[in-house]
């Protein structure tokens, strides 16, 4: 293998960075170097001022099949050996780094997502899926548990009885149910899917403010576990300190002027 080898594409389309998972031979299946590139793409763009959010699909017919079999076995073969200390300034897991950018992360799913690639996913902020999309946890069939946090967020997504589904029977479910159960929030051709999803954040380059995006994703995680008076004190230091950010004016100004927002982008210094 190469070390110049690309496994992962970027470009920036309108306001949104289209990040093209890229060894469809494998279905996109990751290894080392491809999770390090991913990595590296979306850090680029969460710190590119033309980008307002963020696009991950998968070239090919599948979006991601998880962690590719030599991977996957040499993980088996370690066993607990692979654990490596958290740093304490991030969340632990697979991807859970997307959680933290403060940028919308829309995973645009072109094809399968299994297991890692399910993991993906469910990290993202939001999901768009082709009609051709499928999505199935994997785990229980290699004798793993719902890995990476999976058994945090996606009752949260979807509600417990459907979550234990997902988790408990590795089962592959389409586009249409995850649609059903709330595990996807559009359903679009195939042909449409990307550009569907940077139609979606270009709508809210030209509308809202990426300040608002960031502090706003950052409390709805954070508040998902909180106790409620917790949770209602920070909105209210949030909603101060919002009131003395430059986007509140221009908003503003923009209503009374009846022109569209000037809002200054994330990641311009």
């Amino acid at each position: 293998m190469s070390s110049a080898e690309v496994f992962v594409q970027s470009e920036v389309r309108g306001a949104a960075a289209v990040i093209t998972l890229q060894r469809p031979e494998v279905l996109n299946a990751f290894h080392g170097p491809m999770l390090a590139q991913l990595e590296a793409a979306v850090q680029a763009a969460a710190n590119d001022p033309a980008v307002v959010g963020i696009v991950i699909t998968g070239a090919g017919r599948g979006f991601c099949a998880g962690l590719d079999a030599a991977a996957l076995a040499a993980t088996a073969d370690a066993g607990s050996g692979t654990r490596r200390e958290p740093d304490p300034d991030e969340l632990p897991g697979l991807f859970s780094y997307l959680v933290q950018v403060p940028k919308p992360v829309i995973a645009a799913v072109n094809g399968v997502a299994a297991g890692g690639g399910f993991v993906l996913v469910a990290k993202c902020d939001l999901r768009f899926a082709s009609t051709s999309a499928a999505f199935t946890t994997v785990f229980s069939k290699r004798g793993l548990i719902s890995e990476h946090g999976l058994s945090w967020l996606t009752p949260r997504q979807v509600g417990m009885g459907d979550a234990l589904d997902l988790l408990w029977s590795s089962r592959k479910i389409d586009a249409a149910e995850a649609y059903r159960i709330g595990l996807v929030q559009r359903v679009v051709e195939p042909e449409a899917l990307v550009a569907d999803a940077v139609a979606y954040v270009d709508d809210l380059a030209a509308n809202v403010s990426p300040n608002s995006l960031a502090v706003t994703k950052r409390l709805a995680y954070a508040h998902l576990g909180a106790e409620m008076r917790a949770a209602f004190t920070e909105a209210d230091v949030a909603t101060y300190e919002a009131l003395d950010h430059p986007d509140v004016k221009e908003g503003v100004a923009s209503f009374v002027e009846r022109r569209p927002p000037r809002f200054r982008r994330l990641g311009a210094g």
